[in-house]
């Protein structure tokens, strides 16, 4: 029997850097001096312990601290592990005044430490790993879900034309696109036969969902993707911004309520979830928060929440079955990403239990 993890000892913090992702601090160090305004050595890397796909490195120097995101070194899958545009976005946000890190450099030559990578600011503050927030007055903990709400709300009314992201994707067929890309990623990655991911593959692409809406969407957006500030319920920085791009903001927000109704894992090693939660004071209930959102985009509900629902839970599946999938390869960047094995399963299971309440 697995043991259970305290995921925020687990994740939180840094550690020494894994042998597997280290890379020529000295060059590092040169190439920050010539592109980076006020950059002063010497500086100390270290390694987040959270973070599944993309290596991130906290870099400190004497007067000031950055996150370093970067590709992983070896076998990569086609299309993954853009940095390139996770900078270009996080850019486009930081001067429309969102929450986001600054940003400093993209570097995209892979000669200075191995692979591709950016800086941004160390945006210090709190990250919560257990999305219920234990420990947080209950005043507080509904105020942090408002203040997430209120961000999915604000990213998918920025006009991304303005915003200098009109090529950041294809805005039609957003979801269609999704299923056919994580049903090849998840193919790639595939480690042993899961019968109802084959199901959810045949049946998905003529189930797709499509609202006619198209927007900026995060890709990833929850709890432990969110720097808190440290002293006040609100966002000061929105993380992981990989799997951004133009497409229907109600797969977005769908895939920000799977916490609700996500699988608890045995050993806490996978997504965090409320499922054991839903009665503590200040979670919001999920029909409550759904209202919220359409209230302040101006919508009148969410049609096919449950194909919504069973496309993400699916597309998470696949996600986590990567992941597997860099362990076969030896690029997984989180030390527990062995265990997520165990829970692309039990998420295809509910992604198909969604599935059959949409008619399939």
């Amino acid at each position: 029997m697995n043991t259970r993890i305290d995921r925020q000892a687990e994740f939180s913090g840094t550690r020494e850097v894994r042998e597997a992702h280290r890379f020529d601090e000295a060059a590092l160090d040169a190439y920050l001096r010539e592109h980076v305004d006020g950059y002063q050595g010497p500086l100390t890397v270290e390694q987040f312990k959270g973070g599944q796909s993309n290596p991130t490195y906290k870099l400190t120097t004497p007067g000031a601290a950055y996150v370093l995101r970067r590709k992983p070194p070896g076998k990569l899958l086609a299309s993954a592990h853009a940095v390139d545009r996770e900078y270009k976005v996080i850019a486009a946000l930081h001067k429309l005044g969102l929450p986001v890190a600054r940003p400093f450099v993209l570097c995209e030559d892979a000669s200075v430490i191995g692979t591709a990578f950016y800086v941004m600011d160390f945006a210090a503050g709190r990250v919560f790993w257990e999305p219920h927030m234990p420990g947080v007055e209950t005043s507080e903990r509904a105020a942090i879900f408002d203040a997430m709400n209120a961000f999915m709300a604000d990213l998918h009314s920025v006009d991304y034309e303005a915003a200098g992201l009109g090529d950041f994707g294809k805005p039609e067929g957003y979801v269609a696109r999704q299923i056919a890309r994580w049903s090849k990623q998840y193919k790639a990655s595939e480690t042993q036969k899961i019968a109802n991911m084959d199901r959810l593959m045949d049946w998905l692409p003529d189930a797709s969902p499509s609202s006619g809406q198209a927007t900026l969407v995060h890709g990833d957006f929850r709890l432990d993707n969110c720097i808190i500030h440290a002293d006040r319920p609100a966002i000061r920085a929105v993380l992981d911004w990989e799997l951004s791009t133009l497409g229907d903001p109600l797969a977005d927000f769908t895939y920000h309520l799977m916490q609700w109704r996500m699988p608890p894992s045995e050993t806490g090693a996978g997504v965090g979830s409320l499922v054991e939660h839903l009665d503590l004071p200040g979670v919001p209930a999920l029909e409550d928060y759904v209202a919220s959102y359409c209230e302040r985009r101006g919508l009148d509900g969410i049609p096919d929440l449950d194909t919504y629902l069973a496309y993400n839970f699916f597309r998470m599946a696949a996600i986590f079955q990567g992941i597997v999938g860099r362990v076969r390869d030896g690029t997984a960047a989180n030390a527990r990403a062995a265990e997520m094995a165990d829970l692309v399963g039990p998420m295809a299971d509910v992604a198909w239990d969604y599935a059959k309440k949409a008619g399939a």
